[in-house]
């Protein structure tokens, strides 16, 4: 094929100048056109000339000066980075290769396939930028293919993207095909318990398997799905994903491709095929639209096959901001205050995945500055961010929470975060870290803010050692919010009110909102969550209580009776400013005692 063994152009008199891509990677760019033979060193050191009275790019002012076209300069900037510039004019590019890649990948990374040998698993493609590297890395762990690139002409990609990739292939359509494919049926294994592995792995490489496994993922990544599940049954094999705190269910595939999709999921995270009675854990790193995605992969062997999680984190879409976490602005203001002090130990408490997490790192990012010497302990590390030392615990090699806390002390930090306190001896040392002067910020799981002193006390923490280091507790929960492209009003029933302890009385003259149920929102009536906040703060008469062991219904009367607002009441703010419905309140509160 021409053009694709070198940055080949012509020179003078039209001859082609081939020069091999690895003998151009790293020069200057005036370099790289005069050893390509488009312009003379002479015409360079014009263009430099002129660069020093204009701040423009050498490529384009040879342009400018008619030295050099657009193709020119994109084939010199290919062979800076080392690679080839091809012609998509002059080389044939078979119906079949472009199947080699799913339309959605195709799309995202603004690629097209120009070779594909599945026997060897070789797969070239044509690239608009030689700074797309990330296209060429991912398609490496998705695909499971070697992945050589070039770089093309913008204008001719878009027209083969438009021809080719225009319709979208949905997970329905791959779905159905591969349950018409015969060569699939010989996988079916009921128990788990024998296996032909060589088979197995076949099929998880082979190419529709892996076009519905990217089709899965980008379209749980497009829904700002937090998490995807693959769950193996004893008649079928289920995939749902997470959106908003909700499972919904996709098109199920055949039960028997249920093993090659796990075995792909465990390739991409470098897990081990043949285990298939332990648990494993992984990650995979993706770069989506330009934005970086990490999948972290949890394997759990079960009755009937490998049930996979990927947990779907996307460093675009969190919310590291506190004015944006969803805080009212006197909560708000009462947050920031319990997290300025210079020492002593706030709590954030919720079950899992009510976005305790994200809180935590807003009030970190927000104290991030260079007077401050930030520690965490994390189990996992879910967001790389500039200034914080992060650690990761691994109880396998013995770095528990508390050990990694006992060496922070000795690391002269001002902050501390704790992931979890799930023991007493972790309890003990953010007790003595922040007797010492330092601010320790952890999370508990406990139902509400006033519970959490119980929970402490349960754990073995002495009641003196509380009052003198909990500053303050935060509870709080998600929950869903009105879709506003299909928001509407309406009246509660009688069973409604009942649910939030109320009659019609009590809502007189209140407004209450639902969603229909539109495409915006797959047709469930909600779009986005937002979180309820209850924060208790630590005052002297609170102390007295915690000495004489006061129960937690009295706690929460002394804390209510200060100002305390509850998680509750939070939502039924919400839902009296049309923010969310009665339903995802009752669901996700706790009615007053």
């Amino acid at each position: 094929m021409p053009g694709l063994a070198s940055s080949g152009v012509k020179g003078e008199k039209g001859k082609s100048m081939a020069v091999d891509p690895s003998e151009l990677k790293g020069r200057k760019l005036g370099r790289v056109l005069s050893k390509l033979g488009v312009a003379t060193r002479e015409q360079v050191h014009e263009a430099l000339a002129v660069q020093k009275t204009r701040k423009v790019p050498i490529g384009q002012l040879l342009i400018e000066l008619g030295y050099a076209t657009e193709t020119d300069v994109a084939r010199a900037l290919a062979g800076q980075a080392g690679m080839a510039y091809v012609d998509l004019d002059e080389i044939t590019i078979e119906a079949s290769t472009f199947e080699a890649i799913p339309s959605d990948n195709a799309q995202a990374y603004q690629i097209v396939p120009i070779e594909y040998n599945p026997k060897a698993k070789r797969l070239k493609i044509a690239l608009k930028s030689p700074n797309n590297f990330r296209a060429v890395d991912d398609l490496r762990i998705l695909m499971g293919l070697s992945v050589e690139a070039v770089v093309a002409d913008e204008a001719k990609i878009d027209a083969l993207l438009a021809e080719h990739y225009s319709k979208q292939e949905s997970v329905s359509d791959v779905v159905s095909g591969l349950a018409a494919d015969d060569k699939f049926k010989g996988l079916a294994d009921s128990s788990g318990a024998s296996i032909d592995l060589d088979a197995v792995m076949e099929a998880s490489e082979d190419n529709q398997v892996v076009k519905l496994l990217n089709l899965v993922l980008l379209q749980a990544i497009k829904d700002k799905a937090s998490d995807v599940h693959f769950e193996p049954f004893e008649y079928e094999f289920k995939m749902r994903y997470r959106i908003d705190g909700v499972l919904y269910e996709m098109v199920p595939p055949p039960k028997h491709l249920g093993n090659a999709i796990t075995s792909r999921v465990k390739v991409m995270a470098n897990l081990d095929i043949a285990e298939r009675r332990l648990p494993q854990d992984g990650r995979i790193e993706l770069s989506v639209g330009g934005n970086p995605i990490d999948l972290r992969v949890a394997v759990l062997p079960t009755m009937h096959g490998e049930s996979v999680v990927m947990r779907v984190l996307d460093r675009s879409n969190v919310e590291l901001d506190l004015d944006r976490v969803g805080f009212r602005q006197d909560t708000l203001d009462q947050f920031r205050g319990l997290i300025a002090k210079p020492n002593g130990i706030v709590i954030v408490t919720g079950p899992t995945g009510s976005g305790k997490t994200t809180t935590l790192y807003a009030a970190l990012a927000d104290l991030n500055d260079i007077k401050h010497k930030i520690l965490t302990a994390e189990d996992p590390v879910e967001y790389d961010i500039d200034g914080l030392c992060q650690v990761q615990v691994n109880s396998e090699v013995g770095l528990t929470f508390a050990k990694a806390l006992r060496s922070f002390l000795r690391q002269d930090p001002d902050i501390i975060l704790v992931g979890e306190i799930r023991d007493l001896e972790t309890a003990q040392i953010a007790v003595q870290a922040s007797l010492t002067g330092h601010l320790v910020l952890t999370t508990l799981h406990t139902n509400d803010a006033p519970s959490s002193i119980i929970r402490l006390v349960d754990l073995g923490v002495e009641p003196f050692l509380l009052t003198a280091t909990l500053e303050g507790v935060v509870a709080q929960r998600l929950v869903r919010t009105i879709c506003t492209k299909c928001k509407e009003s309406y009246e509660p029933s009688e069973e409604e009110l009942y649910e939030l302890q109320m009659t019609r009385t009590d809502v007189a003259g209140r407004t209450f909102m639902r969603g229909a149920g539109c495409d915006n929102c797959n047709k469930s009536g909600y779009k986005g969550r937002m979180a309820l906040f209850e924060i208790m703060e630590i005052d002297d008469d609170m102390r007295d209580l915690i000495m004489q062991n006061g129960s937690t219904a009295v706690i929460r009367d002394h804390a209510r009776r200060r100002g305390m607002r509850s998680l509750r009441e939070s939502g039924l703010m919400a839902i009296y400013e049309g923010l969310t419905t009665i339903d995802e309140v009752v669901r996700e509160t706790l009615g007053e005692e």
